[in-house]
């Protein structure tokens, strides 16, 4: 590895760079993610209790990278890997380097299904390398502000990124950066602020044997909109924050939307028949980020028939807790 140079204004660094010792070890167990929640587009999103866990140790020289779970056959093992490359970022943040790594991802959140396999693997590498720098020196550590700030800008929106940071259900917001001698900043701040989530809320996720592309769903979408259909989505966008909050009554209000689900729908036929077959049912359910994996918020047990309705029809029924955010150990 070379020795990095912080160059953002986002940068945590030290005087100087440090060289990490060899046989550190950091585990990081980070939660997947659903962004929008219904009408909270690239705004709202919530921790879900599915887990991938990278481990990183330093060694003598080079890179050593292993892959279990998912994405073990179709994902880079070198510099490009996603992880590797947000735990190099991480590294360079914190003012530290280390001449070798090894690296081991054991992966359960699955891949393009709308659940942040993206944000997850950035954030676990991030936080990986933020735990390799506080045992150096608890002084280099980076505040959870950061980690947002830093995870987004893989992103480039901060939904994801901050469900898997903070944990809990986030509402995120990004602005631009400050500007030097008049030329525009590298990039935007990002910044979130993590709600509780009401107790009595389950989170059900209906995840389809296929896959979609975030950019292709995304690219669906108008450059404008109605005045009446941003109107009702700022509504129910802070419906939404009191309904998973304190009124879980709400949900099914909560959680309509105008700006994207119906304009994905064409890309989505399975997932938007099921979000339709969960309403007519009285239980609240959207589009997990891009898709296609369904996601159900509901204070009531997930109905029996329905699970095997969805069982028979390829879908895969995870039944999950809202997680906290990010660990290291």
């Amino acid at each position: 590895m070379v020795a990095p140079t912080p160059t953002t204004p986002q940068d945590h660094t030290a005087a100087m760079t440090q060289t990490l010792p060899t046989g550190l070890t950091v585990t990081a167990r980070v939660p997947a993610s659903s962004a929008n929640l219904g009408p909270g587009f690239d705004t709202l999103g919530i921790a879900l209790g599915l887990y991938d866990e990278i481990t990183v140790t330093t060694t003598g020289s080079g890179l050593k990278i292993r892959v279990e779970g998912e994405g073990a056959d179709d994902v880079p093992w070198g510099p490009s890997h996603l992880v590797v490359r947000a735990i190099e970022r991480g590294l360079e943040s914190a003012g530290v380097w280390a001449e070798g790594l090894d690296v081991v991802c054991r992966n359960a959140i699955p891949h393009s299904r709308g659940l942040g396999s993206s944000a997850s693997a950035v954030v676990g590498g991030l936080a990986a390398a933020n735990g390799l720098a506080i045992k150096l020196d608890p002084e280099l550590g980076l505040s959870l502000d950061q980690l947002v700030q830093l995870s987004s800008e893989f992103e480039g929106h901060p939904d994801n990124a901050s469900a898997s940071v903070l944990g809990g259900a986030v509402v995120s917001w990004s602005c631009a950066g400050e500007q030097t001698d008049g030329a525009p900043a590298a990039t935007d701040i990002y910044s979130a602020v993590a709600l509780k989530v009401h107790p009595a809320i389950r989170v059900v996720a209906l995840v389809p044997g296929e896959r979609s592309s975030t950019a292709h769903t995304r690219g669906l979408l108008p450059e404008t909109v109605p005045h009446r259909d941003a109107a009702f989505n700022v509504s129910r966008g802070a419906l939404a924050v009191v309904a998973l909050t304190e009124r879980p009554d709400l949900l099914m209000a909560a959680t309509e939307d105008r700006l994207h689900q119906t304009q994905r729908a064409p890309a989505l036929p399975l997932t938007t028949r099921w979000i339709a077959v969960l309403r007519k049912a009285g239980i609240a359910a959207t589009v997990s980020g891009a898709g296609p994996t369904v996601l159900a918020l509901t204070t009531e047990p997930f109905p029996v028939d329905l699970r095997a309705q969805a069982e028979a029809e390829g879908l895969q029924v995870l039944e999950l807790d809202v997680a906290d955010g990010v660990r290291t150990s």
